[in-house]
């Protein structure tokens, strides 16, 4: 049995324009101390997915279906009170906004020590040890020190490695990370994601990490969910996914990655714009930027490609695939 289990999630908010179908009967699973890196475009659904995970909602106008099973229990049925006791302990997330993650007015050290005294009921001096501690395991210099220092004091990356440790304080079992390397340096991001791996080996946390780019990706997860308009269109091992992407969002993602060994520019981009939220259309929603629509012909616009295992296990949700045909690289 799976360790969390993602069964035909569907969130729906209610603006004054309508219904925004932020995500579409969404379905995945998660091995304990497994990676698992979701993948698209701003407005995919990939960051509500997991504030759903962390039942981050509840109190919203979000309307959530389906089931969310993290080790045997059902998230969708907690209370809010229910998952505040479970999150820093059973579950956590890192933030893409480091800076508003953290309050400003506080130490650093006390902000984390804080969440350990909360989760454990011990005294301040067992909290700011564990801070400490937590501090200089995300490779933060001189940990006893930087524990006074306030959020404006730590660069980016360090204010990153902070808000892991914040997050890992209570040894979660689940850890997602929502764009965690996003506005860091190329050195920085490196290294935000060997932390990462670094916590993954030694704690053996299971991780989903959510990012827009493939090529972040391609050398941390064990598998990845790719997601087009709030549905998932592909879904295989790391491996599969890079070396034979079968849905040609996929394929389009992996080509706009630049080569940084060439002279030249060899990359390409998807035309068009993601779909409106509010009104998608009965058939693929990426069939207007398809470039291989025309191969199929009206079935990518007159009706919805179902998630289908193809024959190397990868699951895809394409008329294409489904007709025999492949995208080429």
């Amino acid at each position: 049995m799976s360790f969390l289990q993602v069964k035909d999630l569907s969130i729906k908010f209610p603006v004054e324009a309508g219904i925004v179908h932020a995500v579409n009967g969404v379905s995945f699973n998660l091995e304990e101390g497994k990676s698992l890196g979701i993948v698209g475009e701003s407005g995919s659904g990939k960051s509500v997915t997991s504030l759903a995970i962390m039942g981050l909602l509840k109190d919203s106008s979000a309307r959530v279906s389906g089931e969310i099973i993290l080790d045997g229990d059902n998230l969708t049925a907690f209370s809010e009170e229910q998952m505040r006791q479970i999150r820093s302990t059973k579950l956590a997330m890192v933030f893409q906004d480091s800076l508003a993650a953290l309050h400003p007015f506080f130490q650093i050290g006390k902000q984390i020590a804080e969440v350990y005294r909360y989760k454990t009921g011990c005294s301040k001096a067992v909290a700011k040890a564990r801070a400490i501690e937590m501090l200089d395991l995300v490779g933060i210099p001189e940990p006893q020190k930087r524990f006074a220092d306030y959020p404006h004091q730590f660069s980016g990356g360090m204010r990153q490695r902070a808000i892991i440790a914040m997050a890992l304080v209570c040894n979660p079992k689940l850890l997602i990370a929502d764009e965690p390397t996003t506005a860091l340096d190329v050195t920085v991001q490196a290294q935000i994601l060997e932390l990462l791996q670094k916590v993954q080996k030694e704690f053996g946390t299971s991780i989903i990490l959510i990012t827009h780019d493939l090529g972040v990706v391609s050398e941390f997860v064990d598998d990845v969910l790719v997601m087009y308009a709030g549905r998932a269109v592909e879904i295989g091992s790391v491996k599969q996914v890079i070396s034979t992407p079968q849905h040609p969002y996929t394929a389009g993602l992996l080509a706009s990655i630049p080569d940084l060994n060439s002279d030249v520019a060899n990359f390409t981009f998807i035309k068009g714009t993601p779909p409106n939220m509010l009104k998608l259309a009965q058939g693929c929603s990426f069939a207007p930027r398809c470039d291989y629509q025309s191969k199929v012909g009206a079935q990518c616009f007159d009706s919805l490609p179902e998630l289908l295992q193809s024959e190397n296990a990868q699951h895809v949700r394409c008329h294409l695939v489904q007709s025999g045909q492949k995208v080429s690289r």
